[in-house]
């Protein structure tokens, strides 16, 4: 019995994290795998639009899955330029398919009819936009001819709005919805305002070192290192610091604010906890709290979603044991699946391959 219990113990994280030193040094047979799954999803479903467009969830998920599917394929093609030829099409299919008008019903009903895109001149943050944004500004990166002039267009004008707003925010929060302020994605305004940069040569220095300011003086709880999860456009919290939130932020700051990054990475890092050789990340630090939307199931303290968002800061920063770790989790509860050539976790849907595919492909311009 003790022989038996020593190979599963040993075996058994050996036998789940066999793929995370593959992803870790963005190995071929790994990575295109997935990719080549969410090149199927794009080419078969043709908008994934919410089945229920009155349910704001679901419009938010039609959304991210386009948007992760482009970030994963644009940093595949920054890793491996030769790929350009497989891959930017459907990136930039993704891409422009997170910008349609009707990926965004949800966040135009929250506003009571106010189109984020017809209402730039005012005030309002309509900060969920950032996720399209930054998909966008990716593809553009990768691929700048292969836009039309209107979006590129309302993607410049979109990005002028979103600097105007940040720099006039005490806080360095801009609304996503009325009254709500969330500091993920205010991450992602940020993330996209930097690629932008990149992609045009403007000089948006001023508006990223304000909001790194603020991230730090307003928005992360002393005490855990994590960012609030929701708070007040005035920088009351209106809920606790959050693993699930502070996993994406990590990644998004790394587009903007290296040294951020590293500071929220590094949070998440205190807060791993590990099961014989298995990790996972407390949504809660040191707290007690019960899952929702944002973390999906908590057990033992720890959640899926902080889980699977830290995995890219954890790769883009190089903390190879940490990501093998959460590694090992993804795989044991995601039940990967090959058909053909393409892989899939089963337990997560398109959105999940998704966010797996740009989660476990981060770096190429996180490092930059």
């Amino acid at each position: 019995m003790v022989i038996a219990i020593s190979a599963v113990r040993l075996g058994a994280p050996a036998w789940y994290g066999r793929d995370a030193a593959g992803w870790l040094d963005d190995d071929d047979e790994v990575v295109r795998g997935l990719a080549n799954e969410l090149v199927l999803f794009e080419t078969t479903d043709t908008a994934t639009r919410a089945s229920h467009p009155e349910n704001r969830f679901a419009g938010e998920w039609a959304l991210v899955t386009h948007q992760m599917t482009a970030l994963g394929l644009a940093q595949i093609v920054l890793a491996h330029p030769e790929w350009k030829g497989t891959y930017a099409p459907t990136m930039r299919t993704a891409a422009l398919r997170s910008f349609l008008p009707e990926m965004r019903d949800f966040g135009t009903r929250a506003w009571h009819g106010e189109d984020a895109l017809a209402s730039l001149d005012g005030d309002h943050g309509h900060a969920y936009l950032a996720y399209p944004a930054l998909a966008v500004g990716m593809a553009r990166l990768v691929d700048p001819l292969g836009f039309p002039a209107d979006v590129v267009r309302a993607h410049d004008a979109l990005i002028a709005a979103y600097v105007r707003r940040l720099l006039a925010s005490p806080t360095g929060l801009i609304e996503t919805y009325p009254g709500e302020a969330y500091p993920t994605d205010v991450a992602a305004v940020a993330a996209a305002i930097a690629v932008h940069g990149r992609v045009t040569g403007l000089d948006h220095s001023r508006v990223l070192a304000h909001w790194a300011r603020k991230v730090r003086s307003v928005q992360v709880d002393r005490a855990s290192g994590f960012v609030h999860q929701r708070m007040a456009v005035d920088g009351t919290p209106r809920d606790v610091p959050r693993g699930s939130g502070t996993g994406l932020a990590a990644w998004y700051a790394g587009f903007a604010d290296r040294s951020l990054a590293i500071e929220l990475t590094g949070a998440l890092l205190s807060h791993e906890r590990t099961f014989f050789g298995f990790g996972a990340v407390a949504e809660f630090g040191a707290r007690v709290g019960h899952g929702d939307i944002d973390s999906g199931p908590v057990v033992l303290g720890v959640s899926v979603a902080a889980t699977g968002f830290s995995l890219a800061p954890f790769k883009a920063f190089d903390h190879r044991e940490a990501f093998t770790r959460l590694y090992r989790t993804t795989v044991l509860f995601g039940l990967p699946v090959r058909r053909g050539e393409a892989l899939c976790f089963r337990t997560g849907g398109p959105i999940g391959n998704a966010l797996l595919l740009a989660m476990l492909t981060s770096g190429p311009e996180v490092v930059r």
